[in-house]
């Protein structure tokens, strides 16, 4: 758990469809619950950035500097099971198989699972990978067009139960939609951490098997259990 990884996945992450068309007018919001209503399955790639402001003793000019960067695969298939895979600079794997939420490290040689419930519930993945209706969770606000897509802010929903209103750790969730097709997610911590997520190369419904949320650790490998 030392290392960055998705926040979309932990998020995670959203999935494109190339078989969906919407008119330009289209706002944000309705693409993105037509995308989530429609999207049964789906894999491709990701590019993932961990981002930060310039320092007081740096060039303000740039604006957030990159300060990770991870890349890999992921697919999903709803309700709730995904896989986020990291493959570079190193190989880990984030797994939801419906029931429980797992780290693999490989080069740590080490798996930790615990139960998705609760840990699921803070991932944005749970988001975009889970329920089938965004509107039962949170607020869809249309944001302005930047960077070629339309923005759409997640705002959640109150939780009584929760201590702070709601049980994610993140100040905003935006989703950029594309002619139907989310482009990218980005997160704001409570601090100003600021994490980017882009998609690529998306494979929308496809036949999964069986089996490809299953997981089983290496002989060999430290298992840890977390309640």
């Amino acid at each position: 758990m030392r290392r960055f990884f998705s926040a979309a996945a932990l998020g995670l992450t959203v999935l494109l469809s190339s078989s969906m068309v919407f008119a330009n007018g289209e706002s944000g919001a309705e693409q993105l619950r037509q995308f989530v209503r429609n999207s049964k399955t789906a894999e491709g790639d990701f590019v993932q950035q961990q981002l930060r402001a310039p320092k007081a003793n740096e060039s303000q000019e740039k604006g957030l500097k990159v300060v990770r960067q991870t890349q890999g695969r992921f697919v999903f298939q709803r309700p709730g099971r995904f896989i986020w895979d990291t493959q570079k600079p190193y190989e880990q794997k984030l797994i939801a198989d419906g029931k429980q939420l797992i780290l693999w490290d490989k080069d740590l040689n080490q798996a930790t699972f615990r139960p998705a419930g609760q840990a699921l519930a803070a991932t944005p993945a749970a988001i975009l990978f889970g329920e089938t209706s965004l509107d039962q969770h949170f607020d869809l606000v249309e944001g302005e067009d930047r960077l070629g897509m339309k923005w759409v802010a997640l705002v959640p929903k109150k939780n009584p139960n929760a201590k702070n209103g709601n049980d994610l750790p993140y100040t905003k969730i935006s989703v950029g939609m594309v002619n139907g097709l989310p482009k990218a997610l980005e997160l704001i911590d409570g601090l100003g951490s600021v994490v980017l997520v882009t998609l690529d190369k998306i494979q929308l419904n496809v036949s999964l098997p069986a089996n490809r949320f299953t997981f089983n650790p290496p002989a060999g490998a430290e298992v840890l259990r977390l309640n």
